[in-house]
């Protein structure tokens, strides 16, 4: 066997056994390979395990030292585009100023939608780069970024022209998703809006490739149950996957919904009751947590020991956001699950990478096997375990995407 470069002096080279999802118990098993070593070919992995037994030849050898290797992490949920601040909203939160008041200030979700709406196409695709790149510098490899907060048609288009845009600017694989996020203040708007939506936004966006999935917010004081459906309907019928943001305040009836229509996933499910837990049991609907949500808002964490406990496939995202969840790191919202929602170590990197992969229809990533994209994570530390152990400073040494490393943090530099 030839291959273009081998990776060797990996003391641990950690990955999920197979594509996705991992339900359950299936999400504590990794392989775990000391002294391994990965041959790369044209951008993909040709061939990992014990470096001893490897018995090719390559163009070029890298040897890393004694660190760790993970696959690159998949964040699944991020609304990385966006302008404006919300730093006037956090200072008044934690001063004790109720979010009722701060909207009725002119601040909350309608003042980022505002922002939005005013900043130019290249200014929200220039605001979202160093995001982008904070994610990949934590070892993110392929991203999901949301729309949501163009409100109007035009707008939602014009956010994911963005998306787009910033795809061809960056290395990581993006993955756009069309969000129906707000609905209008105006109860009697709402029909009018959702036709609209069905009509013409959904079908555009679809014609034009603009997303491969449509997302809905789905709360007491968001889109109702029977609305989504109408809504995600449209969407499997133009040929677009779908998701729902649900139970994350209110258990309303979104998560039976989306598990009815074949979601790729679930989002929040901080407000999810345990009669719904056993739902996910066999269901290829992937429950996705987002920790940095919990942590900066200071509200219920979701469940995601109970959740595994039943069965539940469940990955974990930032949610990377300016109003809930300022997280720019995605090893660190597993290392929030793992403190916070009752994860283990094992099956966090199970939900960064092989179920976070099937929560966004992926089953090229998440892993490092023979045959997949040569997408992986280099640690500063010798244990893989260092992913979800470190917090305030960055575990990621490296980032590789195709084969190539496009990201260098070196510890030492900062001496």
């Amino acid at each position: 066997m030839r291959a273009d470069k081998v990776i060797k002096g990996i003391s641990q080279l950690a990955s999920p056994i197979g594509a996705g999802p991992k339900h359950g118990s299936q999400m504590s098993e990794l392989a775990i390979t000391e002294q391994a070593a990965i041959a790369i070919a044209d951008g993909r992995v040709v061939w990992a395990g014990r470096e001893a037994a490897w018995q090719g030849e390559a163009h070029s050898t890298l040897d890393l030292g004694g660190r760790a290797v993970v696959p690159g992490l998949v964040d699944p949920h991020t609304h990385a585009i966006w302008a404006g601040s919300r730093l006037a909203d956090f200072d008044a939160r934690t001063s004790g100023v109720a979010y009722e008041d701060i909207l009725a200030r002119g601040g909350g979700i309608r003042s980022t939608i505002r922002a939005t709406n005013t900043a130019t196409t290249e200014e929200l695709v220039a605001l979202a780069r160093p995001r982008i790149a904070a994610l990949v510098a934590s070892g993110a490899t392929v991203i999901e970024v949301k729309s949501g907060y163009g409100f109007t048609p035009s707008e939602e288009i014009r956010m994911l022209e963005a998306i787009q845009a910033l795809a061809l600017a960056t290395r990581a694989r993006i993955l756009p998703t069309l969000l129906i996020h707000v609905p209008p203040a105006d109860r009697e708007k709402r029909a009018p809006y959702l036709d609209q939506l069905r009509s013409e936004l959904i079908p555009e966006v679809a014609h034009r490739g603009l997303a491969t999935a449509v997302d809905i917010f789905v709360e007491r004081e968001a889109w109702q149950a029977d609305e989504a459906e109408r809504v995600l309907q449209c969407a499997l019928q133009h040929g677009l996957a779908i998701k729902m943001h649900a139970e994350q305040f209110h258990s309303v009836g979104g998560l039976e919904t989306a598990l009815r229509l074949g979601a790729c996933s679930v989002d929040h499910l901080e407000a999810s009751m345990p009669h719904q837990f056993a739902l996910f049991s066999g269901s290829r609907t992937v429950a996705t947590l987002l920790p940095g949500v919990s942590l900066h808002l200071g509200i219920a964490c979701a469940p995601g020991r109970k959740l595994i406990d039943a069965g539940a496939a469940v990955a974990v995202g930032t949610d990377l956001n300016p109003g809930s969840s300022p997280l720019f790191s995605t090893a660190s919202a597993l290392g929030l699950a793992v403190r916070l929602n009752g994860l283990t170590m094992h099956e966090a990197l199970v939900a960064g990478t092989a179920n976070a992969a099937h929560a966004l229809g992926l089953s090229d990533a998440g892993r490092i096997e023979a045959g997949l994209p040569a997408d992986f994570a280099v640690l500063h530390g010798a244990d893989w375990r260092e992913l979800l152990y470190t917090m305030g400073a960055n575990p990621v040494r490296e980032v590789w995407i195709g084969g190539e490393k496009i990201h260098t943090s070196s510890l030492e530099e900062a001496l």
